[in-house]
């Protein structure tokens, strides 16, 4: 087998099982369904990722490491010239480094419609499995970002600026899942969406400008 079989196999077994695990659950998709979906056997499973578990992680990783690198470059980069410019750092600068590259990455990603649906899910699920992996890989940042915006927001104490986050998260992810589930736009927006209407920049204004009032009233 050529190293190029090789790596397609194993894009289309995470392509699969993303979009498995996104619409049916981790618990609910079993490994036979998703190499039989993907043209391959059981053994490659094993042979790529070593275990359903490890699979769920590669799912997780191959979409977030690529846009946790390009948030944190971004909320450094709003640090960095803030402390340059012998100033705090600003929430609306902190929430367009982590909101506007996550926005992008939904609309232009291919396949990142069921990546958003598989983070809601990890989201509400009372099974902590795929919880426990994504959080694992995204405390970090937001750890960074919140540790930022209380800097940010020097008058507010820890809880409320940490309660507000949260609200801004949860308007991000709903928007995320939003553009990636038509049937709950109205007809008039699905439209607007299919014939390439929406605009994107005003978009991410629209919401950067929600939170950020949010965050800051």
């Amino acid at each position: 087998m050529g190293l190029s079989n090789v790596k397609d196999t194993r894009e289309r077994i995470l392509d699969v099982a993303e979009r498995l695990f996104a619409f049916h659950g981790f618990h609910y998709t079993s490994l036979r369904r998703i190499t039989t979906e993907a043209g391959a056997n059981l053994a490659a499973v094993n042979y790529h990722f070593g275990s359903k578990e490890a699979l769920l992680e590669e799912v997780f990783k191959r979409r977030l490491i690529p846009l946790n690198t390009i948030r944190r470059e971004k909320l450094e980069a709003v640090r960095d010239r803030a402390a340059k410019e012998e100033r705090l750092p600003r929430p609306d600068e902190l929430l367009r480094a982590f909101i506007e590259p996550t926005i992008r990455f939904c609309c232009l990603e291919p396949g990142s419609e069921h990546f958003s649906t598989l983070v809601g899910r990890a989201l509400a699920e009372p099974d902590s499995t795929v919880r426990n992996i994504f959080i694992q890989h995204i405390m970090p940042l937001f750890s960074l970002l919140f540790e930022l915006l209380q800097s940010a927001l020097p008058d507010l104490d820890r809880n409320t600026v940490f309660w507000r986050l949260q609200f801004a998260m949860g308007s991000t992810t709903h928007v995320m899942r939003m553009l990636g589930k038509r049937e709950l736009l109205p007809p008039g927006l699905v439209r607007e969406m299919e014939s390439g209407g929406v605009d994107l920049d005003i978009l991410v204004e629209n919401l950067l400008g929600f939170v950020t009032a949010g965050m800051e009233l």
